[in-house]
């Protein structure tokens, strides 16, 4: 009986002290914080270039889908701009992509609720497995006078580099994101070759130049590869309280990198 008593323990304590050692807090990081930027005021909508894909024509989620199982888009589309319903998780583009430019633009709303992670959040998730409920995030959050993990913030790469500056306009404006996404290449046998690169512009300012992601982006834990050749493109419900994000006018071009 004491030596069962005595496992128990040693179990107890070691699991323990390995979620001890798997907490979010693990992989934050709070400094340097990127110098802020103002990026002038919203120039209005740039124009799709003509081998585009549009994503979204301002009308319907036709080329989204459900990421809870791949029905119909549950988002509300109004008045050319679609927002976030909590209720119906994450959504995902219907086609896959490999390298890409990719345009978007993006609002937290005026009476945003929340500090820190809990206002704003949502992600732009370049490459998604739809299997696993894994990918590649930049961060979409309200950064304006909020303060979080630098790696967590608007524009990071989430939980791994941090934007170069804050190029964040106040909450009820728009927001423009312009990437720049090369996937990641495997061997036949899923062995990495060479990692993903992103470049990115906020606003029309760059904050990340061509960097190298460490591997698929999570909250807790260290990042890792898994193998693919295409991947959708999704979009983060992240549940936060109160009005919630909308996002309109994304194309998306195509590369042959």
């Amino acid at each position: 009986m004491k030596l069962r008593l005595f496992i128990s323990l040693l179990f107890l304590a070691g699991t323990t002290q390995l979620q001890a050692q798997n907490r979010p807090e693990d992989t934050e990081v709070w400094e340097p914080v990127p110098p802020v930027v103002d990026p002038g005021p919203f120039a209005g909508s740039p124009a799709p270039p003509d081998d585009a894909i549009i994503l979204f024509d301002g009308t319907n989620l036709d080329e989204w889908a459900s990421t809870r199982g791949g029905g119909p888009a549950g988002w509300e589309v109004e008045d050319g701009v679609f927002s976030v319903v909590q209720a119906a998780g994450g959504i995902h583009t219907r086609r896959q992509f490999r390298d890409y430019q990719l345009h978007l633009e993006w609002r937290v709303p005026e009476g945003v609720m929340g500090s820190g992670q809990a206002r704003g959040n949502s992600g732009l998730f370049m490459a998604w497995d739809l299997a696993r409920g894994q990918g590649y995030e930049i961060q979409i959050l309200d950064s304006y006078e909020n303060s979080t993990y630098v790696n967590g913030m608007a524009g990071a790469t989430y939980k791994q580099s941090i934007p170069l500056v804050n190029p964040m306009r106040p909450p009820g404006q728009w927001q423009t994101y312009d990437v720049i996404w090369r996937a990641p290449r495997f061997s036949d046998g899923g062995e990495l070759l060479e990692p993903a690169r992103v470049t990115a512009f906020f606003n029309g300012i760059l904050i990340q130049d061509n960097i190298e992601m460490e591997g698929e982006t999570y909250y807790i834990g260290q990042p890792e590869y898994h193998p693919f050749e295409t991947a959708p493109i999704h979009l983060q419900a992240h549940g936060d309280p109160g009005p919630t994000l909308s996002f309109r006018n994304i194309w998306i071009r195509e590369l042959d990198l």
